[in-house]
This record gives structure tokens, sequence and C-alpha cells, in this order.
């Protein structure tokens, strides 16, 4: 090899390298959430607090590093009894309305920090009842919570919209109850609740059990996600998308069983995972939980770089904050990592998450033209310059 073919392999291989978005850029690009869990994304040492307020007595830790570690600690331990009991605390010190404000003001400031510039964020009014307050209580006070973080956001030169999914607990049996509250409060508009979901364990636990609320959210015009194809499978999915209708897939990552892929690296889809792909069906993936969960062994080997190579409707999402110790950058930095994605992947997974929101079309489309494609066209035009004034010896200060 020649001298010169030796400088440009070597300028080729820097300039793949320098393409990989840096912590900074990470942080700083316009991301979108769509699968957060309110119960899952609290500051330690707002549980400490809130326990101290509110009389809860059954902390494992108070200190707040300390609790921070045991949440991670017990998330990751791979016992499902621990992991439930991380929301027992949460959901524990959430039972009043100004913890209920507290913390959704803090959620969408700490998302707004986090460089989302949108999301959408479930929790369950039904697990908010302890304390005497009624499921609209609930709503209203999450609702003024997540304004209230939008107000402080701004101040703080960040911009962040975040709607409310109402959630169902799959093992109850208030699923229509809970579809009717979020009919209502959509249709009371100020940018509330945007939608409807239902969550816990999926085994033994079909959504079909909930067809009524299902058809009555169809029949309102509504729309819903359903959380499947995480422990349970490709039934589970089927399930929530032939028979219930879901918009979404709150994870959906065992769509993976239904792909086959061959030794010389041609693909072949199953029925279930080409439909998927053909209706651009969005999959809320959530990586880092994933990986607590056993749904995949590590980040390279999530089923999220297939399906992205593939073109899925795939998006990128935090599930649980709080256990998972992570957030939005967080997860992009490992997505980066593992398969060398750049700005440009991450502006895919975003786009691909605005246009699966559940707010109106001509309000993601200004999401996507206005917020999204600008502020990574500016984080690319910045990592341009400086590709140029390297390359050039240029050096800020010459003339």
């Amino acid at each position: 090899m020649t001298s010169q073919s030796t400088e440009k392999s070597a300028a080729a291989n820097t300039a793949t390298v320098s393409k990989t978005p840096s912590p900074d850029r990470i942080r700083r690009a316009p991301k979108v959430l769509l699968h957060d869990h309110l119960d899952g994304g609290l500051r330690p040492g707002t549980v400490v607090e809130l326990a101290r307020e509110t009389g809860y007595g059954d902390l494992p830790e108070t200190d707040a590093d300390l609790l921070g570690t045991w949440f991670r600690q017990a998330a990751d331990s791979g016992s499902l009894e621990r992991y439930l009991e991380t929301f027992s605390h949460t959901v524990g010190v959430m039972q009043t309305r100004d913890a209920l404000v507290r913390v959704a003001a803090e959620c969408a400031e700490d998302l707004a920090e986090d460089g989302v510039v949108y999301a959408e964020v479930r929790y369950a009014p039904e697990q908010h009842l302890e304390k005497g307050l009624t499921l609209e209580e609930v709503v209203e006070a999450v609702n003024e919570g997540f304004r209230e973080g939008e107000r402080r956001a701004r101040e703080n030169g960040h911009r962040i919209r975040v709607g409310a999914l109402l959630t169902a607990m799959r093992h109850a049996a208030r699923s229509l109850e809970i579809a009717e509250l979020a009919n209502r409060y959509r249709d009371l508009g100020g940018g509330g609740v945007v939608g409807f979901d239902i969550a816990g364990a999926e085994a033994g636990y079909p959504p079909t059990r909930h067809l009524d609320a299902f058809e009555y959210l169809k029949r309102e015009n509504n729309h819903f996600t359903i959380h499947a194809g995480e422990a349970f499978g490709l039934p589970s999915i089927w399930q929530a998308l032939q028979w219930c209708g879901a918009d979404r897939l709150g994870h959906g990552v065992r769509i993976i069983d239904d792909i086959q892929v061959h030794e010389d690296g041609s693909v072949k889809l199953g029925r279930l995972a080409s439909y998927v792909r053909d209706k651009r069906i969005p999959l809320e993936l959530c990586p880092s939980s994933n990986l607590q969960t056993g749904a995949a062994d590590s980040y390279a080997e999530h089923s999220i770089g297939l399906l992205r190579r593939l073109h899925f409707r795939a998006t990128v999402n935090t599930d649980n904050r709080l256990m998972s110790h992570t957030s939005m950058s967080r997860e992009f930095e490992h997505l980066v990592e593992a398969f060398g994605y750049t700005l440009d992947d991450m502006q895919w997974f975003s786009v691909n998450a605005m246009k699966s929101a559940f707010i109106p079309f001509d309000e993601r489309l200004a999401m996507i033209n206005d917020v999204i494609k600008p502020g990574y066209a500016e984080l690319k035009s910045e990592w341009l310059f400086q590709q140029t004034a390297s390359t050039s010896g240029y050096s800020e200060g010459e003339s």
C-alpha cells in the first residue's frame, strides 16, 4: 500500500470515528419519548422527601444515594419479586395531590434537560387512590404537574411538550372505567391526556380480557397502545393487533421471534413480522429495560439493530428511568457504542417516534419540520464545521 493510500485510509477511518456523536451532542439532540412510566422515573431524593412528608415508612434506604443504588440493584437482580417491589415504594409515595404534581413536574423538567422535546408519559390512576383521591383528582394533579414542568423547562431554556397516557392494570377489572376516563380528558383538550394503555404481567393476563375497553376506544376514535411482546412473545403481539386493534406495541421486542436470519445474511420475515413492518406499526423498544427483563442479553445483541436495518417503525424509549438508571441520552449512548449509530440514525428514530405520537397530524408534522429536523441539521453542521476546521488546520483566532 502506498503512503498516499495509507493516508486516505487513515482519513476515512478518522471520519468514521468522528461521525460518532459525543455524549454532549447526544444530549442536545432533539429526542422523542413514547414509553416512559411516571412511577418509574422519580428522583431518589424526591422519593425520600415524599416518604417523610406523607408518612410512608417502608423505604429500604432513607439516604438518596443509597436508595438510588438499591433501586438499580433490585431491578438488575433478575428477581421479578424484587423488581416489582421497587414500584411499591414509588407508588407508595405518590398518593397525595401535591406528591403527584411534584413528581409530574420533575419528570417534565428532567426529560427537557435531557433534550427530549416531546414525551408521552404513562401512569395508572387506579394505583394512586389509597389516601382518598378520586380518579379525576389524580388525572388533574398529574396534568397540572406536567404543565408546571413544561413552564419550568422554558425558564431554563428548554422546550418540551408532555402528553399523558392513562394506563389500566391488566390483572384488574377497571380497564373500561379508565378508558372512559381517558376519553373524557382527551375531549377536555389542553394537551393533557392523549391516549390509553394497559400494563402489568403479560403471562396469564392476555389483552383480550379487556376487549370491551378497546372496542369502546375504537368507537370513540381514541388512541391506545398495549404492552405486548416483552415477556410473553408473539401470541401477545398478535392478540394486541388483530383482536384489540392497538395503534402501537409497548415494547414489541419479541417480534424478532418471527424473523429468520440465515447464515448467508439473508432474512425471512414471518407473516406477523411482515404485517407489523408493512403496516408501519410502531415498536416502543426499551433497550436497557429489555436487558433487565431478559428480552436481550446485551445492547449489541438487542433486536433493535436488526429491526432498524429492516426498516421497522422502531423507536427508542426509557421505560423506567429510575430502575434502569437511564435516560434517553444514555439509551442512545449505548446504541451508538453497540451499532455505530450516527446523528442520522438518531434523527431516524426520533422522526419515527414523532410520526407515531398520539397528537394530531399537523402538530406532529410541525414538531418534525420545525423542531426535530432543524435541531439535527444544526448539530450536523456543527460537526461538519469542526471537521473542516480540523482538516484545514484552521483554529479559532486565525484570520
